[in-house]
């Protein structure tokens, strides 16, 4: 009989359990509604109290979205801790990281940016827009190497992306390597004629 009693109670909590669940999925939409009628007036802080009474230390979707209105209200600290609290719960996702990056990068902490690109090459060894970033920071500290390794990802991927060609090109350049950065100074040309950067790198490859 007991065993009858427990068994009832639980079939009866099922239905009890959906319908809060269903109740909490249309508040927390509405919230997020509110939200982006808010964010497209920019009233960003508007848009950051519709969905902080949501928030919590499990919920993904709340953590990344107070991220990105954190970062449009130019709150770039509060803006990484919710990007970090996002990250950490779902490490392998790298739409999180591509937010991160933002505040990071206005705040200029570009050693935490590069571990962000990086981060994301691990999931995604092809992303080309990890790849391209990643290679300019490398190329920006002259460290010529990998950033020709990440260029050439992208120019793999991407053979007649501008910005792929000119990189490289530069990257090959400034590492000493002028025989191996004159032909994509020249297709970066094809792509972009008279392209005063490149005709200069290209002058400078004679």
């Amino acid at each position: 009989m007991e065993v009858l009693k427990t068994t009832l109670i639980a079939f009866l909590f099922v239905p009890f359990a959906t319908g809060l669940q269903a109740q909490t999925n249309a508040e927390l939409q509405k919230a997020f509604r509110n939200s982006y009628a808010n964010e497209l007036n920019k009233n960003y802080q508007a848009a950051i109290n519709d969905v902080y009474p949501y928030q919590a230390e499990g919920s993904y979707d709340v953590n990344i979205r107070l991220g990105w209105l954190h970062y449009l209200n130019k709150n770039y600290l509060a803006s990484q801790a919710y990007y970090q609290k996002a990250i950490a719960l779902k490490p392998n996702a790298i739409e999180a990281r591509f937010g991160y990056v933002k505040p990071l990068s206005f705040l200029q902490s570009w050693d935490k940016v590069l571990e962000q690109y990086l981060a994301i090459l691990k999931t995604d060894p092809q992303n080309t827009q990890a790849n391209y970033w990643a290679g300019v920071i490398y190329y920006n500290r002259k460290q010529y190497d990998p950033a020709i390794k990440y260029f050439k990802t992208v120019i793999t991927l991407y053979p007649f992306d501008y910005d792929g060609n000119h990189m490289l090109a530069w990257s090959y350049l400034m590492g000493g390597k002028k025989n191996d950065a004159r032909p994509y100074f020249q297709k970066a040309l094809i792509i972009k004629p008279d392209d005063a950067s490149s005709t200069d790198g290209l002058n400078r490859c004679k």
